[in-house]
C-alpha cells in the first residue's frame, strides 16, 4: 500500500500512479470536512443551521451528501462483481447531519475506507451506474472516473458550505470549496494546487 501521508505537500504526487493520485485528491477533500468538524464547526447547530441563499441547505446535508457519494463507490468496488450501483440509494435525516461527533466518526470512515480499498482497486475497473436523471438511466463507467467525479463533486457541496458558513460568520480555509484547476490557475500554495496543467 501506498502512504500518500507520506506526501505531506503534494510535491511528490505527480509521480505516482493514476489511481493513487486520485487517492490522494479523495482523502484531502474528506480531510477537508474533517477539519471543519474537529476545528472550525463549535456547536452542533453550526450543522444544521438553514441557508437564507440556499433553501432546505445546511452544512450538514451537505457533509453527508458528498460523503455518501465516496461511501457508495467504495461499498461497490469492495463487493463481488458485477459492479452496479447508484448514488440516488443515499440515506437521508442521518446522525452526521446534526451531530459533530457523528459527522468526525463518518468521515473518518470514509477516509480510511478510501485509503483501504483505493490501493487494491482497478482504475479501469466497469461499473454499471443506475442514475435517476429524472428519467431511469444506465451508464457503463469505471472506478477511476467515479473516483474522480465524487473528489469534484464534494469539491462542489464544499463551496455551497462556504456560502453557509460565511452567512454564519464562519471563516474557512483560502482553498475550502474550490477545484483543483481553479487553485492550480491562481498558483495557490494549497495541497490541490500544486500540480501544473
Amino acid at each position: 500500500m501506498v502512504e500518500v501521508e507520506s506526501h505531506p505537500n503534494g510535491s511528490d504526487i505527480a509521480s505516482l500512479p493514476p489511481l493513487i493520485q486520485l487517492q490522494f485528491v479523495s482523502t484531502t477533500v474528506l480531510q477537508q470536512a474533517l477539519d471543519l468538524v474537529e476545528n472550525i464547526l463549535t456547536s452542533d447547530d453550526q450543522l444544521t443551521a438553514q441557508s437564507k441563499f440556499l433553501p432546505g441547505s445546511t452544512i450538514g446535508k451537505h457533509l453527508r451528501h458528498a460523503r455518501d457519494h465516496f461511501t457508495l463507490l467504495i461499498e461497490c468496488v469492495s463487493g463481488p462483481a458485477p459492479h452496479i450501483f447508484s448514488y440516488d440509494t443515499r440515506s437521508r435525516n442521518t446522525p452526521m447531519e446534526n451531530n459533530l461527533s457523528e459527522a468526525r466518526e463518518a468521515l473518518k470512515q470514509a477516509i480510511s475506507r478510501v485509503e483501504e480499498v483505493v490501493p487494491t482497486a482497478n482504475l479501469d475497473l466497469p461499473l454499471t451506474l443506475n442514475a435517476v436523471t429524472p428519467f431511469m438511466q444506465t451508464f457503463e463507467t469505471t472506478f477511476g472516473r467515479e473516483l474522480w467525479f465524487a473528489g469534484l463533486h464534494a469539491v462542489h457541496h464544499w463551496s455551497m458550505v462556504r456560502v453557509i458558513a460565511g452567512e454564519l460568520d464562519i471563516k474557512l480555509d483560502d482553498d475550502f470549496g474550490f477545484a483543483p484547476s481553479t487553485l492550480i490557475y491562481k498558483g495557490s500554495e494549497a495541497l490541490l494546487g500544486k500540480a501544473k496543467i
